[in-house]
């Protein structure tokens, strides 16, 4: 079997998905500090759906020309942006106050993980694999 045809795991993908991984791990000790648990469960699945359907226009963007994967990953951030926004406003609306407060932090401390994170590996994603 050619040395290549073996797949290995992607070596940064601990560190590429942290931000979700901190957000589920933190749960028990934000509800046990007192965070409303509804405002927590909606903020944690929130970032969680938003990192998916970043994941899935990232792979459909791979195989498109440039224009096309712009457009769509633009339109993504839009969409996900707003899918965010909202998801707090409805907490909050829906439920008491704290819950959207809740909400919004989670989401916060989650994308700037993320944000981090996606920077520091931004050199390491434009080098070409070797052989």
């Amino acid at each position: 079997m050619p040395a290549h045809a073996v797949r290995t795991a992607e070596p940064l993908a601990l560190i590429r998905y942290l931000d979700v991984a901190l957000v589920l791990l933190a749960a028990p000790f934000a509800l046990l500090m007192g965070a409303p648990a509804l405002g927590y469960a909606v903020g944690a699945a929130a970032w969680v759906v938003h990192r998916v359907i970043g994941l899935l226009l990232e792979r459909r963007a791979r195989d498109r020309d440039v224009r096309a994967a712009l457009g769509l990953n633009l339109g993504g951030v839009i969409a996900r942006t707003w899918l965010v926004g909202l998801t707090i406003l409805a907490v909050g609306l829906a439920a008491e106050r704290e819950d959207g407060l809740t909400a919004a932090i989670v989401l916060l401390a989650a994308f700037t993980v993320y944000f981090v994170i996606s920077l520091l590996l931004r050199p390491h994603e434009r080098q070409p694999a070797r052989p």
